[in-house]
C-alpha cells in the first residue's frame, strides 16, 4: 500500500498492541536501473535476518515462529518489483503481513516488538503533507492534488472550470504592458468568482494548504473578487496551458513547495528557540520522553532517521550499542523513537520530522512543552 491509504483510523490499528513479536522490517529501496537490481537481494538478506532474530528469542514458540515465517516469506513474493518507491515497510505477524511502499528512504532493520514500526508511515505521510493547488487564467481553472513527490489533477468540486470560448472584442480588451487582457471585463469577474466560491467548497470538506498558480493579473483578481485564496501559502506567477502534464507541472511548483518547506522548518526551529526562553523545553531522548510521558509536549521535532537502540532503567533511557537485540520484556528496546512518536501523538502533541543533523544541537529531538 501506499502512504496515502494511511488514514488516522487504520495508523490506529497498526500501532495497537500485537501479540509477541510483531516483525517490522525496513529498508531503503530505488525507483529506476540499475540501482533497483540491488534491492531483491537486499530484501532477501533481511529476511534471513528476521528468521535468524527469531530462532534466537527463546521467547518466541516453535508454532508462533514458524507462522511468522510463513507470513514473511508470502510478503517477500508479493513485492512488486516493477513498482517502487524510496522506502519499503514489511509488517508481519502470526496471523497477518502487510506491505508499505514509501516515498521516503528509510533504513535497513528488523525490529522485534510487542508492535509494529509504524515512524517511518507517519513520517512519510507528515512530509508528504497533502496540498491544493489552483491554475487559473481569465478562462479556465484547473484544481490539483498533490503531495511531496507527486500531484494528479483533481475532477472534484466542479474542477476543471471553463468559460465558453468567444471571438475577441478588442474593445473590450485593456492593455496590461504589451499584453491584450480580459481581467477587467466582468464576465471574467464572474467566472473567478465561481472559482472561488468551488474553492471554498473544496476546502471545507478537505482543508489542505492552497497553492496559486497563475499570472499575477489573474491572481490579483481572484483574490479582490474572492478571498478565500488570500492566506494560500505559495504563489507561482506564471501562466500555464489547461493540458499541462502532472509531470511538468510539478515542475512548474517545485520552487513554491521547497520555500514552504524551508519556512516550516523555520517555524519549528522559532518555536523551540521560544520554548527555551520560556524554560518550556525538552532536548535529547531522555528529557523528551519523560516530557512525552507526562503529557507535557505541544511540538515534538526529530531528525527524519534518527534512531537509538536503549536500555531503559528507573524510567530513564540509557542508550546501548546500535546492534543490541531488544527484549521481550521491554527492558532493551530497539523502536524507542518510534514509541516515543506514538506516545506523542497519542497525548495530542504536533511531531514533525526535519532533515538529518538539523537538530544536532537539541540531541536530534526535541520538544516544546506546554508548560
Amino acid at each position: 500500500m501506499d502512504t496515502d491509504a494511511l488514514t488516522a483510523g487504520l495508523l490506529q490499528e497498526l500501532r495497537a498492541p500485537k501479540p509477541y513479536p510483531a516483525v517490522s522490517l525496513t529498508m531503503p529501496t530505488h525507483r529506476q536501473a540499475p540501482d533497483n537490481a540491488q534491492d531483491a537481494v537486499r530484501l532477501r538478506n533481511l529476511l534471513s535476518e528476521a528468521e535468524r532474530r527469531l530462532d534466537a528469542d527463546p521467547a518466541v514458540s516453535r508454532e508462533t515462529r514458524a507462522a511468522i515465517k510463513t507470513q514473511l516469506a508470502r510478503a517477500v513474493d508479493e513485492v512488486d518489483t516493477r513498482r517502487r518507491l524510496d522506502g519499503l515497510l514489511v509488517l508481519a505477524t502470526a496471523d497477518e503481513h502487510q506491505i508499505w511502499l514509501l516515498p521516503r528512504t528509510a533504513p535497513e532493520r528488523v525490529v522485534l516488538s510487542d508492535t509494529y514500526l509504524t515512524r517511518n508511515l507517519v513520517a512519510a505521510k507528515a512530509l508528504a503533507e497533502p496540498y491544493w493547488a489552483l491554475t487559473v487564467a481569465s478562462d479556465h481553472a484547473t484544481l490539483w492534488s498533490g503531495t511531496a513527490d507527486s500531484v494528479r489533477q483533481e475532477q472534484t468540486g466542479g474542477f476543471p472550470l471553463t468559460v465558453p470560448q468567444e471571438e475577441p472584442n478588442p474593445q473590450r480588451e485593456e492593455q496590461i504592458g504589451d499584453t491584450p487582457s480580459t481581467f477587467s471585463d466582468e464576465e471574467t469577474r464572474i467566472f473567478l468568482r465561481s472559482v472561488d466560491e468551488k474553492l471554498r467548497a473544496v476546502l471545507a470538506a478537505d482543508p489542505r494548504p492552497v497553492y496559486l498558480v497563475g499570472l499575477a493579473p489573474a491572481l490579483a483578481l481572484l483574490d479582490e473578487v474572492g478571498g478565500t485564496t488570500t492566506p494560500a501559502v505559495g504563489r507561482v506567477t506564471k501562466g500555464v496551458p489547461a493540458d499541462l502534464s502532472p509531470n511538468s507541472f510539478l515542475k512548474e511548483l517545485a520552487p513554491a513547495l521547497g520555500q514552504r518547506r524551508t519556512e516550516a522548518a523555520q517555524e519549528v526551529a522559532a518555536r523551540l528557540d521560544d520554548a527555551r526562553g520560556r524554560r518550556a523545553y525538552a532536548g535529547g531522548l531522555d528529557e523528551v520522553w519523560a516530557a512525552v510521558r507526562e503529557g507535557r509536549a505541544a511540538l515534538v521535532a526529530v531528525e527524519e532517521q534518527f534512531q537509538q537502540t536503549v536500555r531503559v532503567t528507573d524510567e530513564h533511557l540509557e542508550p546501548v550499542p546500535a546492534d543490541t537485540v531488544g527484549t521481550a520484556d521491554g527492558t532493551i528496546r530497539e523502536d524507542i523513537v518510534d514509541e516515543l512518536v506514538e506516545a506523542a501523538l497519542d497525548s495530542g502533541a504536533d511531531v514533525v520530522f526535519l532533515a538529518d543533523d538539523s537538530l544536532a544541537e537539541h540531541g536530534r529531538i526535541a520538544a516544546a512543552l506546554r508548560y
